[in-house]
């Protein structure tokens, strides 16, 4: 069996898949996110739940793979996320110590990405961009069924790009303080966060549940906050066509479940490109908030057969270096 883990900030959820990536099990937990120690002993019990439930034939316990929020430098050092115990911490060889099993990290973005471009929306297509819009901004590139991660692993944290100075100056939006300890980060404006914060800035009160009901209802500051909000959007996808020129972007996070958006962003997109310039598709992901999960169990079953190939694995390569892991494609490692 595969075990995909998607850590959040305020809940994990564990899925047990099938050879054939098929969802056999799933179910949540909250996370412990203020001490390692509890968030390390929490992670392993579910794990060891996952195999009382799953029992391997074989008598080889399921692989693991983790996706959580967060950078993960070259050794395996988690930093920037959101779940505080996890910052300057070496999760995937801490946990495998615990599991006596090798363990498989991630970014959630790059794994909902990489589950999209091999097995859901983007399949079919070369130069897959995928996205999640959610409490932030953050995605992953596939090239030909391989994951893109960097010399550093930071391929995909667009989130932190700077937002266009001619859409804050269209729209008198300010620089907002971002968490990485930058200003005017992109994804301070097009987050579901950010959605909200343009609504307010705009005189409107509430959170983005409260713009969405503003908007249906036909309220002038929610259709500006909307104008505003796509123009900022559509801004950074342009900047991704332009550096990656992708031929589909697959949109996940809770505000691609907004229908008023996804029609919207092409021609919020093509007002910031060129004439001439042909767009990519856009469309929703398939296996929606299953994506990051799935992913996850992809990497963890990717390590797994390295692991098995080669008799032994460092500590450092416990961690999902995903261009390694994935090198060929998973597609081949499932024949």
């Amino acid at each position: 069996m595969y075990y995909g883990v998607d850590i959040g900030g305020t809940k994990i959820e564990l899925a047990v898949f099938s050879p054939q990536l098929r969802l056999l099990d799933k179910w949540r937990i909250a996370t412990q996110g203020d001490d390692y120690q509890s968030f390390l002993a929490s992670l392993a019990l579910q794990i060891s739940e996952a195999d009382r439930r799953w029992p391997a034939e074989s008598g080889i316990p399921g692989t693991v793979g983790i996706a959580l929020p967060g950078v993960i430098r070259a050794d395996g050092t988690v930093v920037s996320s959101n779940v505080p115990c996890l910052n300057q911490r070496k999760v995937a060889e801490d946990l495998g110590a615990l599991l006596s099993r090798p363990v498989a990290l991630g970014n959630g973005c790059r794994c909902f990405a990489l589950s999209e471009a091999l097995l859901g929306a983007g399949k079919d297509h070369a130069r897959v961009l995928g996205l999640i819009l959610g409490t932030g901004l953050g995605g992953g590139i596939c090239i030909e069924g391989r994951l893109i991660t960097g010399a550093h692993c930071l391929a995909g944290e667009f989130g932190h790009q700077g937002m266009a100075a001619s859409v804050l100056l269209r729209h008198g939006l300010p620089l907002y303080d971002c968490g990485c300890g930058l200003k005017g980060c992109a994804e301070t404006y097009v987050s579901g966060t950010g959605l909200g914060r343009i609504y307010r800035a705009f005189g409107g009160e509430g959170d983005t549940y409260a713009w969405l009901a503003a908007l249906r209802a036909g309220d002038a500051i929610a259709k500006r906050s909307f104008d505003a909000y796509l123009d900022a959007l559509g801004s950074v996808l342009a900047g991704q066509i332009l550096s990656l020129d992708p031929d589909i972007f697959v949109f996940g996070g809770g505000l691609s479940e907004v229908p008023e958006i996804l029609a919207a962003l092409p021609q919020a997109t093509a007002r910031h490109m060129f004439n001439g310039v042909q767009l990519p598709e856009f469309c929703a992901a398939q296996f929606g908030a299953a994506s990051g999960v799935r992913g996850a169990a992809m990497l963890g079953k990717a390590l797994a057969t390295r692991v098995e190939q080669s008799n032994s694995v460092s500590a450092n390569e416990q961690v999902a270096d995903m261009d390694t892991l994935l090198t060929g494609g998973w597609h081949e490692q499932q024949h």
